[in-house]
């Protein structure tokens, strides 16, 4: 049970926040837009992204704790990110302190350096990631903690991202040439693995409503789930994301093995846009 609450972080927090900016992205290029040379127009210095996480267990709804999305000015680079806790009335079942962080180029927005830092239950894992894009190589320090941690070369499919600096790449991207119904990869390297998953987009919707924020203009997608300790066969995931220039996902609905998980935007500040999604 503990080990599918700690692939529930990654998989219904951290992958569909990614996957939601996916849309035009066609086996590694999309329209207007490249993988290896990408210019940033929607984000900035000092944005924050708050979102609250919801677990319903035997129709009861938790609580369970929180994800801080934040981007640092560090010179060429940006520096991405994002720390998941459990609440402190949760962690009497099961406690997450979880710690990404991605130093992105600015001017190509690809990661040179990637850094996992977590705990979750009895599972603690640190993994390193130096990349060299030019290249096309990438170095893992990893191991159970800092100091265990060893290292492994690998060689990479072209231009790779990490599991934030993906995120951010994809928000850059043009939605409006998107087909609904249409299904497009999209791929990522992380803990060791080139991931290839999907995304589906659905349409636009211009009433989405976000438990204690109100409602929105939205675009609802569903990324591809894999059956297994947290899916079950023909589960169906919804990423809903801002309609707007910021393109934040406002909220996200699944069902999982044993039970249903709501990742809600609870904040938001530093947003390079005015929030015009927002109906009321």
């Amino acid at each position: 049970m503990k080990y599918r609450i700690a692939n529930l972080w990654i998989f219904v927090v951290f992958l569909p926040l990614l996957l939601a900016f996916s849309p035009t992205v066609n086996q590694g290029s999309s329209p207007g837009i490249e993988p290896c040379n990408t210019s940033n127009d929607v984000f900035e210095a000092g944005e924050e992204l708050v979102y609250k996480i919801y677990y319903n267990w035997n129709f009861v709804w938790l609580s369970a704790g929180e994800v801080v999305f934040r981007v640092y000015d560090d010179g060429d680079d940006f520096h991405l990110s994002a720390r998941g806790r459990t609440y402190s009335s949760y962690e009497w079942f099961f406690e997450v302190r979880d710690n990404y962080d991605s130093y992105i180029s600015k001017e190509t927005l690809l990661p040179r350096l990637s850094i996992r830092d977590i705990k979750e239950g009895n599972y603690e894992r640190y993994d390193k990631v130096t990349f060299d894009q030019a290249n096309q190589t990438a170095v893992s320090l990893k191991g159970r903690s800092r100091s265990e941690a060893t290292p492994e070369n690998f060689n990479l499919d072209g231009c790779m991202h990490d599991i934030l600096s993906i995120m951010y790449y994809l928000r850059n991207v043009e939605v409006s040439s998107l087909r609904t119904g249409q299904e497009v990869p999209v791929k990522i390297f992380f803990d060791r693995e080139t991931y290839p998953l999907k995304v589906k987009y659905l349409g636009a919707e211009d009433n989405t409503k976000v438990k204690g924020m109100g409602r929105y203009k939205t675009y609802k997608f569903s990324p591809q789930l894999i059956a297994g300790e947290v899916f079950k066969e023909g589960d169906e995931m919804s990423v809903f994301v801002s309609r707007d220039k910021n393109k934040i996902p406002v909220l996200i609905e699944s069902p999982v093995s044993v039970g249903s998980v709501k990742v809600v935007l609870k904040s938001y500040k530093g947003l390079k846009y005015d929030f015009t999604a927002k109906v009321n």
